[in-house]
Order: C-alpha cells, then sequence, then structure tokens
C-alpha cells in the first residue's frame, strides 16, 4: 500500500495531544515533503529518517513522499516524530505490516545509526494515552492525572485502576532509555526499544525479538529518595520553624523577613519534607508537568514535591509561562510543591504583580493569538527578603545605615494587593554569637526532626480533608465562616484587631483560616482566643495589608 497511519503524541504544556501521522507514498519526482505546522526540529526529522533507514539495511522509498502531521492547527516541536514517520514510511513501502501499526502510538526521535535517543515528555505522553484508552474502553472510566491538565483533583481520589490484561491496555513504544518513567503510569502498557530494527523485528512478529512492556517498580523496589534537608539542622528560630509547621498544615503562603544569615532560605528547603506525601493522582499531576518540562521528569522523583527557587532576575515568562505556543512557567512547575522567591523585592515588579490571580486561584490561564491554555498553579508559596537594602535595619547594634526613606521605599517595591494575599507574614532576628556557639536545644537535643513536624502537619491535613474535603487556605469566605465559629471573646479580639492594623476582608479571613489551622493542629473544634492572638501576630510585618 502507498498510505499509513501512525498514532503519536505532541508534547504541548504537559497534555499531550494525540497527533495522527499520516504518510503517503506517490509517483513523480521524488521529495520528502512534512506538512502540518512543524517547527525546525520536525522538519529536520526528513534527514533523520533518511539516513537512519538506509543505515539500518531499509531501502528508502525513492518516491514522492507527503507526511501529514494533523491536526493541522496544532504546532508540532521536537524529534519525538522521527521514529512515527520512519514506521509509516516503512509500512507505507511494505517493509513492514500495515496492520501491526494499528493503534498503537510511537514516540522518538532517531540518531543516524538508527539507535532511539531519549526524549523529554515520555510520562505526560503515557498519561495522555492512558486517558485515551479508557475514554475508548468506557466512557465513564476513571481519569488519569487530569489535575495536571487544569482540572480539579477528585477529592484525593488515588487514579489506580485494577490490573487489566495486556491485550486490553493501549500500548506505548518509546526508547528504552525513556521508558522508565512512562510505565509509572497506570493503565498503559510501555515497550521500550534500543532502535528501529529492534522495533521493526517486534512489528513483523519476529519470534525471538519480541518486546515485553516494562513492568514498574514495586514500591519496595524503589530506590529510596535521598534524604532532603532536615528541621533538626535548624538552629534557633522557634517562632519562624512554628509559623512553618502552621503553613504546612494550612497550605498557606509565607513571606519571612529578615537581615542576611537569619536562616530564611534554610527553612524555606525544609518546607516540602513537612507536607504530607502526595496521593496518586497528585504524583501523577506533578510528574506530567515535570516531564514536559526543559529539565524532564526522573523516576527518582516519583511523589517527591517539586521545590522551585527561580533567581530574581528571572522574566514574566519564566516565572508564570509564555512563548509561543504557551509553556508553564515556574508557579506550574511547582504546582502541588513549594515555589521559594529568595530576595522578593529585588524581582522585578511587573513580573511579581502578575502573581497575584494565580496565587489566589491556584491556576493560571496564559493566550495567544491562535491558543489558549490553563495551566495549575496550585503552588505554595515562600518568599524571603531583607527589611531594608542593606539588610540590618532593626539591628540592636546598630549596623543599619538606611535612612527611613530608603527603607520605605525598599518595601513598597511590593504593592499592599500582593501582601495581602500573603497569608503569614513573620519577622526573623539575626542569631546571636551564643546561639550559633552552641548548635543545640536548651536541653543539649537537636531540635526537632522533621519527621515529627510532619506527623503532626499530616494528622491536621487528614482533619481537613475529613471536614471540607480541601485545606483551609482553600476555603471561601462562607466554607470558612462555618468552619471558623467563634466565641464572644475571640470574635472581639479578631474584631478589635482588624481595626488596629487596618485589614482588609481579605485579610480578615486569611487570618481567621490561619487560626482554623493552628487549632487543626491542636485537635480542637473550633479556634479559641489564643490561637486567634496567635494568627495575628502572623500578620503584623506589613499591617496595612
Amino acid at each position: 500500500m502507498s498510505l499509513a497511519v501512525v498514532r503519536s503524541r505532541a508534547p504541548a504544556a504537559g497534555r499531550a495531544p494525540e497527533v495522527t501521522v499520516e504518510v503517503h507514498l506517490a509517483n513523480g519526482l521524488p521529495s520528502f515533503s512534512i506538512v502540518g505546522l512543524p517547527d525546525l526540529e520536525v522538519r529536520e526529522s526528513r534527514e533523520r529518517v533518511r539516513a537512519a533507514l538506509q543505515n539500518c539495511g531499509f531501502e528508502f522509498p525513492v518516491r514522492r513522499i507527503t507526511v501529514n502531521l494533523a491536526p493541522a492547527d496544532l504546532p508540532k516541536e521536537s524529534g519525538r516524530f522521527d521514529l512515527p514517520i520512519a514506521l509509516g514510511i516503512l509500512a507505507a513501502s511494505g517493509q513492514i505490516p500495515a496492520g501491526a501499526l494499528g493503534e498503537r502510538e510511537f514516540a522518538g526521535e532517531l540518531s543516524l545509526t538508527g539507535a532511539l535517543r531519549p526524549m523529554r515528555g515520555a510520562f505526560a505522553m503515557a498519561c495522555g494515552t492512558a486517558r485515551s484508552g479508557r475514554a475508548a474502553s468506557s466512557p465513564a472510566a476513571a481519569h488519569v492525572g487530569t489535575r495536571g491538565a487544569g482540572g480539579a483533583q477528585a477529592g484525593g481520589r488515588s487514579a489506580r485502576a485494577e490490573p487489566a490484561a495486556l491485550d486490553d491496555l493501549p500500548q506505548l513504544y518509546l526508547p528504552a532509555s525513556s521508558a522508565a518513567e512512562a510505565a509509572l503510569v497506570p493503565g498503559v502498557a510501555v515497550f521500550g526499544a534500543a532502535g528501529l530494527p529492534e522495533l521493526c523485528a517486534h512489528l513483523r512478529g519476529d519470534g525471538q525479538a519480541r518486546l515485553t512492556p516494562i513492568a514498574p517498580p514495586a514500591p519496595g523496589q524503589r530506590a529510596a529518595p535521598a534524604p532532603g534537608p532536615d528541621m533538626a539542622d535548624v538552629i534557633g528560630q522557634h517562632g519562624a520553624r512554628r509559623a512553618l509547621e502552621v503553613a504546612a498544615a494550612g497550605g498557606h503562603h509565607v513571606l519571612m523577613v529578615g537581615p542576611p544569615g537569619a536562616g530564611k532560605s534554610m527553612l524555606a528547603a525544609r518546607l516540602p519534607a513537612l507536607l504530607p506525601p502526595m496521593t496518586d493522582d497528585e504524583a501523577l499531576s506533578s510528574a506530567a508537568l515535570l516531564s514536559a518540562s526543559a529539565l524532564g521528569f526522573s523516576p527518582t522523583q516519583w511523589r517527591q514535591r517539586p521545590f522551585r527557587a527561580p533567581h530574581h532576575s528571572s522574566s514574566a515568562a519564566a516565572l508564570v509561562g509564555g512563548r509561543n505556543p504557551p509553556q508553564p512557567g515556574e508557579i506550574t512547575l511547582a504546582h502541588l510543591g513549594v515555589l521559594f522567591l529568595d530576595e522578593l523585592p529585588e524581582f522585578d515588579r511587573h513580573v511579581l504583580e502578575m502573581l497575584r490571580e494565580p496565587l489566589e486561584a491556584g491556576r493560571i490561564t496564559v493566550s495567544r493569538a491562535a491558543l489558549q491554555v490553563d495551566f495549575p498553579a496550585a503552588c505554595q508559596l515562600v518568599a524571603a527578603m531583607n527589611p531594608c537594602p542593606c539588610g540590618w535595619r532593626g539591628d540592636p547594634g546598630g549596623r543599619c545605615r538606611c535612612t527611613p526613606e530608603v527603607a520605605t521605599r525598599y518595601l513598597r517595591k511590593l504593592s499592599g494587593p500582593l501582601v495581602d494575599r500573603i497569608d503569614i507574614q513573620i519577622e526573623l532576628p539575626a542569631l546571636t554569637p551564643a546561639e550559633l556557639s552552641v548548635r543545640t536545644g536548651e536541653k543539649g537535643e537537636k531540635g526537632e526532626p522533621s519527621m515529627a513536624v510532619a506527623a503532626r502537619v499530616a494528622a491536621a491535613r487528614e482533619r481537613q480533608m475529613a471536614r471540607q474535603g480541601k485545606t483551609n487556605r482553600e476555603l471561601t469566605g462562607r466554607e470558612t465562616d462555618d468552619v471558623c465559629r467563634l466565641d464572644a471573646a475571640s470574635e472581639a479580639l479578631l474584631r478589635e484587631a482588624s481595626e488596629r492594623f487596618r485589614w482588609s476582608a481579605r485579610a480578615y479571613y486569611r487570618v481567621l483560616k490561619v487560626a482554623r489551622s493552628i487549632a487543626d493542629l491542636a485537635g480542637d473544634m473550633m479556634p479559641n482566643a489564643g490561637q486567634i492572638a496567635e494568627a495575628v501576630q502572623y500578620r503584623r510585618v506589613f499591617p496595612a495589608g
């Protein structure tokens, strides 16, 4: 036959939409053209495919070859279409059986020798394949990782289905070096091939060259993740440690203000270890986003909450997403993890203002002339800054040389609406020489380890999920009123603080949510006056909101 159709997928912002590769051989002057909105990398596939077929001993048709990548309005990028194009040419020229392609999906970049090179986005592609397979088998089947494509998480339910027979699963063929990460996705049979000859022998049905699906490693067989930073390493800063525990319990955003060397970056790096373990849906969502990014995804990162710390010179596109077609930014790559912004006032003010909506809504929409993409951005923001340009304002030793006007101008680099969206704002004092020399607690022991704090955080999160199905930070105003019914003393204290510090309605409710998280850590039904007072203390760095 002179026409072959091969299924593949495009790396479009972690969604991996389906792409149909149609190859047609016609009589006429020899030519090789690729249509369907390919970029330069895809157009260069012509030379890689030609050399790979010839070096592997296949016949390259001396005919008019037309390759169509459908749909035509979807931009195609990267070298992952090399393998589908090569297989399409071989099937159209009768060198492999066209029926062997069937509903299988293929992706991979070819070297000139026919070997398959690693590719990014393998995990995201497997998620898309599994979703398509389940939708085809049952319209009511459970979805796989839809939160990673901008949808809502299904109440923390597991996306893993019951084991199915191999013939009932959609099949995905990838380079052997990229298949391990894709095999983590349930509901899809992943095959890894080292090169084009090996894969073609499998498709022809050669008995001794059959590929077998890659089995995901069992939980006990997976390599244990390297131990992360531990809270026990933090010297002093008991107030900041407590604030970080409250933030982890309720998913609250945090701003730390303090002099250089106070431990702001050290504390921020230890927040991921305090957060509860990822559910199956959350792990799939996070891995699919990271897989499609420039850094890629490794199986060793499975179920690890991302920690992103972009430099303050980052552009708006790098932080919130951009380019054409739209690509996710750091706030999306930190989805379900932590986004750490050190030296917050040094970021461009315009860039920081773009964080307002995603911090509130947990998602961001990037629009271009012909395409609009909704990226998830449900991350936890941790920001750090100095109190003035020199960093020593308020130091008892009088080291600060900044005038009040200079310090005020420095703080005003952050707009009120942005600061208003940060739930917990704390000041960290400089460590004294006595604290640094002892390096242990009052009883001669190290500080509390992350494991002990994480256990309390997990218990508090379980209370929130059982009560409202979401973290306290995600509560609406009406939901906050329902779960924070204060007594007269607590209500009077909160009202007095709100009037004194001139809080906005948003700040008022954020203090209530923080108090709710403190109560969850203590196991209390409702916040009391002491917990309201503690929540108020976390809101005094920028009292005017």
